[in-house]
């Protein structure tokens, strides 16, 4: 099949999750079509099976603001026209689906089925402004197929928008050959000591990541123990927690990283993933630590329950307790055969359940219906 793909390229679970997604369906024999902004996270080069068809926004004095959507749909239209696209996947509903629907009309009488996959934030900006709800309805009902990462947010897309159209149930995937536990192999010595103990934390450092409480949980933890703390990533609240660092005299503790590509060679190095979000629909942060046999400490919150098992794969609390993470965490960190039997636990639930060679069927499964009844 011939497939484009559009995302975020941003440094964010959906944009992770749709660059993924492409290049495990280019390994499977597929033909992969990016179409975004920018080189998508995660995605190296192009190659024979995958090309990058980079989205340009005219700059002209008329527009307020560049009209994204526009050029999109634009080069949408010219992608499938000229590579013979048999249809479009498109993550985020607003504006890609928006976008996706322009370009199906644009080539009609051919119709290009577009399938929409929901990551969360297209459900909470409509919860936020109640102005986006029916081009969301519209956009979702459209689509040829829809999407969600978790029974969660299946749910709440049922009960936010009452579209008519159903919405399946795909979870978030990871490549468990790629993320594995490191067997002694990592580059742990470049952060600590062997009398510390390491914790890690993955996001794109927005708000709803609670980055502050990260350091909070480590403020508290460092009191008991010699620790490192990964800051992988980055994002607007850097700067506050690089500040609360300096503030509480952590900066020889505390390692903040950046945007990084080969996130499983990190978390590798980790006793511990802190995942204290206010929202996550799924939790793709956490699948990876566990998927690299490392327990994590998440709130409880959105889709993560279906996905870390409590006391089992490591501990779900409240979101905002960060008194409670911290105790969690040390109760990871200070107990060896808990820490092993967890982070065993951990890599046993991302290889029956979430591993991509059981989630990329579902989804050619899914292209092969939407393209038979187009």
């Amino acid at each position: 099949m011939k497939i484009g793909i559009t995302c975020y390229p941003t440094y964010g679970g959906s944009g992770v999750v749709a660059t993924e997604l492409g290049l495990e369906l280019a390994a499977r024999g597929h033909e992969i079509h990016f179409i975004s902004s920018a080189m998508p996270v995660r995605m190296t080069a192009a190659s024979e099976q995958i090309r990058f068809h980079e989205v340009e926004v005219m700059d002209y004095p008329l527009f307020d603001h560049p009209p994204y959507t526009l050029a999109l749909a634009s080069k949408m239209h010219n992608v499938a026209m000229n590579e013979g696209l048999d249809l479009l996947h498109v993550h985020y509903a607003i504006p890609h689906s928006v976008s996706a629907y322009l370009a199906r009309a644009m080539l009609r009488p051919r119709r290009l089925p577009f399938v929409t996959t929901l990551h969360g934030t297209d459900v909470t900006l409509v919860g936020a402004d109640r102005s986006y709800l029916p081009i969301t309805r519209f956009s979702i009902e459209e689509s040829d197929a829809v999407t969600a990462i978790s029974h969660y947010l299946q749910k709440v897309t049922r009960d936010e928008f009452e579209v008519r159209q159903e919405v399946e149930m795909i979870p978030n995937f990871v490549n468990c050959d790629v993320f594995q536990p490191a067997d002694g192999e990592c580059r742990r010595g470049t952060f600590a000591r062997e009398d510390e103990r390491v914790l890690a934390h993955l996001s794109n450092f927005r708000p709803v990541k609670r980055v502050p409480d990260v350091i909070e949980i480590f403020h508290l933890v460092r009191r008991e123990i010699p620790a490192k703390l990964l800051m992988i990533g980055d994002g607007p609240d850097r700067a506050i927690a690089e500040w609360m660092v300096r503030e509480k005299r952590l900066s020889a503790d505390v390692i903040f990283l950046g945007k990084q590509n080969q996130v499983q060679d990190l978390i590798n190095c980790a006793d511990v993933l802190l995942l204290p979000s206010d929202l996550e629909s799924f939790g793709l942060a956490a699948l990876e630590a566990m998927a690299c046999g490392v327990p994590v400490v998440c709130s409880r919150v959105g889709g993560v329950p279906e996905v870390v098992r409590d006391g089992v794969d490591g501990f779900l609390v409240p979101p905002r307790d960060v008194k409670t993470m911290a105790a969690k965490a040390l109760e990871i960190l200070t107990d060896p055969v808990k820490r092993e039997a967890m982070g065993r636990a951990g890599r046993q639930q991302a290889n029956s359940r979430f591993c991509s060679d059981k989630i990329i069927p579902l989804y050619e499964s899914l292209y092969r219906r939407v393209i038979g009844t187009r």
